[in-house]
């Protein structure tokens, strides 16, 4: 049996859905927010808390949960109890989407303080690369900058975005596909986005005003396998289930 922990704030019902019919092996234990899961009966067990972020969070580190998914739990009170138990000065994360016509894909950094340098991307290249795989995504990675190479000389931020794409791009064995993401996500299972502000910009673009969905975001620089989820999600199954691949 493999125990997977999620979430409760906010929209229990759409929450406790989720969790239908999901295979025999895997059981989720619910840590609800007081009085959120009050109006919909729930199939699993449910510790209701005011804390329950701190709480799933214990769980998952004393190994009392295999993974945890986020849910609806406030995000700021969540990630910050998750990133002091981790003992890590930040979360890294790394999203996996999808557009309107369907095509799955990892997109990275997609937190506003995530990967601001080179070294930083070339971490997230690497450990994106190893959940590529599980996933059966292509296995070329694009990386993104703020322009074209034609553009160079024309503002000293593009020159500097595009310098760095092209030094990533060589260091991490990536195609440098310049501001083109149009042309990257046909053939990239997995996308670089220059900084973190820019990624959190496409993941906002393409799931709130494109019709995309946002499955969950694995973090990928602790221990333990923690699932962090968007509000824009139509529900957490996909989410469980990828935490649940991601333990196997």
């Amino acid at each position: 049996m493999r125990y997977i922990g999620i979430g409760i704030g906010k929209d229990s019902e759409r929450v406790l859905a989720s969790i239908e019919d999901l295979p025999d092996e895997i059981e989720v234990r619910g840590y609800c927010l007081p009085e959120a899961c009050s109006a919909y009966k729930s199939p699993i067990p449910v510790i209701e808390n005011e804390k329950a972020d701190k709480l799933m969070v214990e769980d998952l580190m004393a190994g009392r949960l295999d993974a945890a998914v986020r849910g609806t739990l406030p995000a700021n009170s969540t990630l910050r109890a998750l990133k002091e138990a981790a003992g890590v000065p930040a979360l890294e994360r790394i999203a996996l989407l999808e557009t309107v016509e369907g095509k799955k894909f990892l997109l990275a950094p997609v937190g506003v303080d995530e990967g601001w340098s080179v070294s930083q991307r070339l971490e997230l290249i690497r450990k994106g690369r190893a959940i590529v795989s599980r996933l059966g995504l292509p296995a070329e990675v694009g990386v993104l900058s703020g322009g074209r190479l034609g553009d160079i000389g024309r503002h000293p931020e593009v020159d500097r975005s595009l310098s760095s794409g092209e030094l990533l791009s060589r260091l991490g064995e990536a195609t440098h596909y310049e501001i083109r993401i149009e042309d990257a996500i046909h053939a990239c299972g997995l996308i670089i986005a220059p900084d973190g502000i820019s990624g959190n910009l496409i993941f906002r673009t393409l799931t709130f005003l494109g019709s995309g969905k946002a499955h969950g975001a694995p973090v990928v620089n602790i221990s333990r396998i923690f699932v962090d989820t968007s509000r824009a999600s139509p529900d957490y199954r996909n989410a469980i289930m990828l935490a649940d691949l991601l333990m196997k």
